[in-house]
């Protein structure tokens, strides 16, 4: 299949109302490019807070290269342009303290990478750098953190043993539960679930579904069948495009746009 012959300026994307629908994050005209090659088109989204989005898409179709953007960790190796629009600052603006906004925008990677250190010092590294040293404090945002990435009852007892002793499942959850310590308003998560086994995989979604009581939740993933179990809102990205965003059952049900109806019926991807 050619899947380069669709309309990319084709396009059915989602629009709130800013005054019925409470926003945490909106993108406009955003842009990526890796030196000469545009990586990523048009990128105006927005997103509803305490809901869980997912992008899905073909390998190369730049749901990670915008996801990264997000918070910008694609500093130093893309240039992006546009806008990133979170409380009324402009994320990508130059006189950003990207250190303080990645507080409020956390994000896991697709493999799980926690530190060589105890499974209570990778949850409390960060909180101590930033200048929280009360013990009793650090030992309820441990409690807490874990507790909310579904992890505590598995770890609470071997608190000092090495991130690295657990499983890969574990890992990941701990990972999530280090970035949720620093308290942030939004998590990305790029593939979570992707290098794990399905009991693990199921774990992270159920741990997803909690964490959005909370938190807004951005999510990559190859896994159209995660897609429609976790989320509220679905973008199909193709070719650096974003084609389709609306609820996920409409996406997977009432697709507006060829090119989305095809991928989501495996014609290809």
């Amino acid at each position: 299949m050619d899947v380069g012959k669709y309309d990319l300026n084709d396009t059915e994307i989602l629009q709130f109302d800013p005054q019925q629908t409470e926003l945490a994050l909106t993108t406009k005209d955003l842009q990526v490019y890796y030196g000469k090659n545009h990586a990523f088109y048009d990128g105006s989204l927005q997103f509803e807070r305490y809901k869980i989005t997912s992008l899905i898409g073909a390998s190369g179709s730049g749901k990670s290269t915008f996801l990264r953007s997000l918070n910008r960790m694609n500093d130093g190796v893309a240039r992006v342009t546009g806008q990133i629009w979170y409380r009324g600052l402009d994320v990508n603006s130059p006189q950003i303290n990207v250190y303080q906004m990645r507080k409020q925008i956390g994000m896991v990677f697709q493999r799980p990478n926690p530190f060589s250190k105890s499974i209570r010092d990778n949850i409390t590294f960060a909180v101590r750098e930033n200048g929280i040293k009360e013990q009793k404090k650090l030992d309820e945002i441990v409690e807490t953190s874990l507790k909310q990435a579904a992890l505590w009852d598995e770890v609470k007892d071997d608190l000092n043993k090495s991130a690295l002793s657990l499983s890969g499942g574990q890992q990941q959850r701990l990972c999530i539960a280090r970035a949720i310590a620093m308290q942030p308003d939004i998590l990305l998560m790029d593939e979570p679930a992707s290098a794990l086994d399905p009991i693990s995989t199921l774990k992270v979604e159920e741990t997803m579904m909690e964490l959005k009581k909370n938190y807004t939740i951005i999510i990559v993933t190859h896994n159209m069948q995660q897609a429609s179990r976790v989320s509220d809102y679905t973008a199909f990205f193709h070719l650096g495009h974003v084609i389709e965003y609306a609820q996920t059952k409409n996406i997977f049900t009432f697709p507006q746009k060829r090119a989305t109806d095809d991928y989501v019926s495996g014609n290809f991807g």
